[in-house]
């Protein structure tokens, strides 16, 4: 069973941004209740290379479980990574308002918060605050906005793209 470090939980706290969307969602998804080989799966084949990048990196540490007569030793040998054909950064999750949620968040983070700190905020509240999915995409919505005003439609487009492709497939983010 693999545990988040204190590196890891550091991670996960707002303004402390080092590890790329993959990396950050295999550390949500570190919560006791996943063995290591289904967190792996979730990723076409490159989770066990990130989960091994993150136990590297110190952000994840294995529980200490023995199995039944098998030495110690055994236990704690890394497991060998995996090659993904897959290039880039492609998400290979479940589709869920989980899911797109959490790219909001992100999205809250990495675009708005070095640029204005107090928008970035207004956001993730609203964001917490949202209890459906209607909710959600009006504040999803809303930072679209901000970011074809901050970036342009090529930028804004690319986004709502991307947060459709998160969201499940019996809900249809509207255009703006």
């Amino acid at each position: 069973m693999l545990i988040k470090t204190e590196k890891g939980r550091q991670e996960l706290r707002p303004g402390h941004r080092s590890l790329g969307q993959r990396e950050r969602a295999i550390l949500l998804l570190v919560d006791g209740t996943q063995t290591e080989e289904v967190i792996a799966d979730l990723f076409l084949g490159e989770g066990q290379t990130l989960i091994d990048q993150l136990l590297r990196s110190g952000h994840l540490s294995r529980a200490e479980e023995k199995a039944p007569n098998r030495p110690a030793a055994v236990e704690a040998l890394p497991k060998p990574p995996t090659t993904g054909a897959a290039h880039g950064d492609p998400f290979v999750g479940t589709r869920s308002l989980a899911t797109a949620r959490m790219f909001l968040f992100d999205l809250s983070e990495r675009l708005f918060a070095p640029r204005d700190k107090q928008l970035a905020q207004r956001f993730r509240d609203e964001l917490r605050e949202a209890r459906d999915a209607a909710a959600m995409l009006a504040v999803g919505r809303a930072m679209i906005a901000k970011v074809e005003q901050f970036a342009g439609s090529e930028r804004a487009d690319g986004i709502s793209e991307r947060l459709a492709k998160l969201l499940p497939s019996d809900v249809v983010l509207e255009p703006i």
